[in-house]
């Protein structure tokens, strides 16, 4: 007999479960396909979990209690803690109006640790550290002596500035394409979620002259296939992922010598902290 979801512990959803769910969220609200693999990941690691521990989806202390592990022991952030339980707000809604849970789920937000705020404190970058990262980074594009190889450096340049800089996401920074370029006003048109797109100007005389240059040479990452109109490609001129982003930062932030636990997204946060620490300089 097949089972269903308000049978009880037992029930761990086949993956058709969980993709109608997803389906009806890409509808919903026009997820990314970046969106729609954390989506999945995270409801199929909950359920993992309530096997493991014998609790019920349908209980939502069960899935608090879940949220304050994740917290507490897998020591996850907060912003990654805060997406997982809006995940599971709406996927139980979900299964409420599918008539799965007979009452309408209550989840508390998570309370986080007294110490997170001050461990993702301790990942915002110092201005020291900023400088130190694009030294390294412009370093390495001046002492490289082969042709491709400061291409990808040079790609790899404009990704780190437009994070630091401009504070784009790397969800978006990966969506965007060379149509999203006006070279001649040095604009960029950022497509965010739910079809919202904002238009930013490169500031930085020395980034629109780098962006410039990626453009010219983009075409030496271009194949005949489906992808060459992604900005940043990859050396396979394909789209390139999250973790090669992730890589690419981790490489310039141990050739900085930064030593302390971060990732591009810090380098994102650490705008307003460098412009604070560079007003204090000159007022000092």
């Amino acid at each position: 007999m097949e089972q269903t979801l308000i049978k009880g512990v037992s029930h761990i959803p086949d993956n058709k479960e969980i993709e109608e769910f997803i389906g009806n969220q890409v509808r919903e609200r026009k997820l990314d396909e970046r969106t729609v693999k954390a989506y999945r990941m995270d409801l199929e690691h909950l359920y993992r979990w309530l096997r493991e521990t014998e609790k019920d989806i349908k209980d939502s202390k069960a899935v608090e209690t879940y949220l304050k592990y994740l917290s507490n022991e897998k020591k996850l952030r907060a912003s990654t803690v805060t997406r997982k339980y809006r995940v599971f707000c709406c996927y139980m809604e979900y299964l409420f109006r599918k008539k799965c849970l007979s009452n309408r789920p209550a989840l508390k937000p998570p309370v986080m640790a007294d110490t997170d705020t001050a461990v993702r404190g301790d990942n915002v970058l110092s201005k020291a550290e900023i400088d130190s990262f694009f030294i390294a980074l412009n370093r390495e594009y001046e002492n490289l002596d082969n042709d491709f190889r400061r291409r990808v450096c040079l790609r790899d340049s404009v990704m780190m500035e437009l994070l630091f800089y401009h504070g784009i996401e790397i969800s978006e920074l990966l969506r965007l394409e060379v149509a999203h370029y006006e070279r001649e006003t040095g604009t960029l048109s950022i497509p965010g979620k739910r079809n919202k797109q904002r238009t930013v100007r490169l500031f930085s005389k020395n980034l629109k002259e780098k962006m410039d240059q990626w453009i010219s040479i983009h075409p030496y990452f271009e194949r005949d296939d489906p992808y060459e109109n992604c900005l940043f490609l990859s050396k396979m001129g394909k789209p390139l992922s999250m973790k090669m982003v992730i890589r690419v930062f981790d490489k310039y932030r141990v050739m900085a010598g930064i030593e302390k636990e971060c990732t591009p997204k810090d380098l994102k946060r650490s705008m307003k902290n460098y412009a604070q620490e560079l007003m204090m300089e000159r007022c000092g």
